[in-house]
């Protein structure tokens, strides 16, 4: 039998999800299988109809009410962490045709 996976997976897994979930990205799944492979975890582990569903989406729910609070910076913090450009991984969450793209900075006055 397989060992449970770490309550750390869990928690990356719910965090992905519930990012997904408010900020519309989608998750790129060959990123997040290998991330969580990196974790002795599976994606079928942590999805909802899981053997460890029920407690990733407890950990969803409160994850993305919180996200929700401050939708704005949250999203920001998470592509910076898992987006295209990502410092931990990249595209993990992959941007949607909806999702609007960061401001370009202003440019001086000529």
């Amino acid at each position: 039998m397989r060992n449970a996976p770490s309550p750390r997976a869990l928690e990356f897994a719910a965090y992905i999800f519930a990012a997904s979930n408010v900020c519309g990205y989608r998750i790129g799944a060959p990123e997040f299988e290998a991330l969580l492979a990196n974790q002795n975890t599976r994606v079928a582990d942590v999805q909802p109809g899981g053997p460890f569903g029920n407690r990733v989406q407890t950990m969803f729910t409160l994850m993305s009410n919180q996200m929700q609070m401050n939708r704005d910076g949250a999203c920001l913090a998470v592509a910076g962490e898992y987006g295209p450009e990502g410092n931990i991984a990249k595209n993990v969450l992959q941007p949607s045709a909806e999702v609007p793209k960061a401001p370009e900075p202003a440019k001086p006055a000529q």
